[in-house]
């Protein structure tokens, strides 16, 4: 009875992970009973295209360096997605971005938005200083931790 119990449960998770295949949905946790399940796409499963003025690789120590610039060491600081969800780069398609590269923002300052759930999460700059680059593309799929733009302190 155990073993039939398990092949259901596999075969309800198989077909979970082909529904999920085309979705965003980046984490799912199941459980019934005593028995759970998470299922949790790699992070670099989500494709997000960079902009082609800023290619970052990171040095041994851990700071990233702007291979666009001859090498420079990039002082920025990483705005992070605080959680997984789709990231917008405005309030709506017809507003203004939030920021654009070369502006100046303030601590607190609302710079993106990341909805999860059909919940608009403000992502608000940790830092004051200037944008240096936009590194997730609107639209797109973001995971927890996952670098949103880049601002260089002043």
């Amino acid at each position: 009875m155990d073993k039939e119990k398990n092949a259901s449960w596999l075969e309800r998770v198989e077909e979970i992970i082909q529904v999920l295949e085309g979705s965003s949905v980046g984490e799912l946790e199941l459980s019934e009973g005593d028995l759970e399940i998470t299922i949790r796409r790699q992070p670099n499963m989500v494709l997000v295209s960079a902009p082609t003025q800023f290619v970052a690789t990171s040095g041994a120590n851990g700071t990233a360096v702007e291979s666009s610039r001859g090498g420079r060491e990039d002082k920025s600081v990483a705005i992070n997605a605080p959680l997984t969800g789709v990231y917008y780069s405005a309030a709506s398609p017809s507003s203004p971005l939030f920021v654009n590269v070369g502006e100046t923002v303030q601590v607190g300052q609302v710079v993106a938005l990341v909805e999860a759930m059909k919940v608009f999460n403000e992502i608000t700059a940790e830092v004051s200083g200037r944008v240096t680059a936009l590194v997730a593309t609107n639209g797109s799929v973001v995971q927890k931790g996952e670098v949103l733009l880049r601002v260089e302190p002043l």
